[in-house]
């Protein structure tokens, strides 16, 4: 079992977050003319620990690929067509695993969530959206430490450095929604982190431009933010998410059919609520929807392993670590 002492845990993967857009509620487009993202995608990039020294060699290629000499770092929003096609194209040729929750936030424009809000400074939007693509990461994690190691190891979280976001924030957070699910009190009760692949000395607030495994994820949210988005980014363009197709995750559906949507793709609201004009739902037409995984207790095991023995769920695939 994974082990190590509490202040130095080991750990078996690394996962990568980071976002496209913003999580303002108060004014959203295009509700608002002068209002905060529609969308905020955030983006999961996750990979086998050994592999983490390797992140460094992988963005120096994509930077020589694209013809890039000044450039130290990726940001995807800087790159031109043809350099986010071959950064999107290159991430297929390593050993990783991609998701990604695009939440339109139309629907969420002024809302407050008290009881969030009363933790303090966490920004709770952002927050939640974390655990909304954790409870897929941590899933996916123990699904293959289990079939790997015979036993569920754990994952190293690397969040995105933005305003005001620390570790002692994130850490309270995932505390308070642990003590909510032990207690059968989740306000989304059909959903769980799976918390034997946690632990929250293994949280990390990293800088972007320092980070390339950030720079990775990077990637992936914009490459969705610009399939999605048409309010600042121009017209919606889908190519560089559809690129990232044969890296994002999947799970089997009641026929045993591996899909992405609701799993390695998620939308927020569905995609009847969402009211997407034409030109935003293509991407998740393209990815499956409107079918959608893990959306009633049927279609997901949501049993947290200290309620019962543990098995492996979903297929072996042979694609993935």
């Amino acid at each position: 079992m994974a082990s190590g002492s509490y202040n130095n845990p080991t750990y078996d993967y690394v996962a990568y977050i980071d976002e496209s857009g913003d999580p303002g509620l108060a004014t959203v487009k295009p509700i608002d003319a002068e209002g905060s993202a529609e969308w905020l995608v955030i983006s999961a990039v996750v990979i086998p620990a050994e592999l983490e020294n390797r992140t460094d060699g992988w963005v120096k290629d994509i930077l020589r690929r694209i013809g890039s000499r000044h450039r130290s770092d990726i940001h995807f929003n800087l790159l031109s067509p043809k350099e986010k096609v071959i950064a999107s194209s290159s991430l297929l040729s390593h050993n990783l695993r991609a998701f990604v929750v695009c939440s339109n936030k139309k629907n969420m424009r002024g809302h407050h969530n008290p009881q969030a809000a009363a933790m303090g400074n966490v920004d709770w939007f952002y927050a939640w959206m974390t655990r909304i693509i954790l409870e897929r990461v941590t899933h996916f994690v123990a699904v293959k430490s289990l079939e790997r190691y015979k036993e569920v190891r754990r994952v190293k979280i690397v969040f995105s450095e933005r305003g005001g976001l620390s570790v002692p924030q994130m850490g309270a957070y995932y505390d308070w929604i642990k003590q909510q699910s032990r207690n059968n009190n989740l306000f989304l009760p059909w959903g769980d982190l799976d918390w034997e692949t946690l632990h929250l000395n293994l949280l990390r607030v990293k800088p972007h431009q320092r980070t390339p495994g950030l720079q990775l994820a990077d990637i992936v949210a914009s490459s969705f933010f610009k399939a999605c988005d048409k309010y600042d980014t121009g017209e919606c363009n889908n190519l560089y998410a559809r690129i990232l197709e044969p890296i994002v995750a999947r799970f089997p559906d009641a026929n045993n059919r591996l899909r992405a949507s609701g799993y390695g793709v998620k939308l927020l609201p569905n995609l009847k609520d969402a009211k997407l004009e034409k030109e935003q739902q293509g991407v998740f037409l393209c990815y499956g929807y409107p079918f959608q995984l893990w959306q009633d207790k049927r279609e997901w095991d949501i049993v947290p392993p200290w309620k019962k023995n543990r098995g492996v769920a979903g297929p072996s695939d042979p694609k993935v670590f």
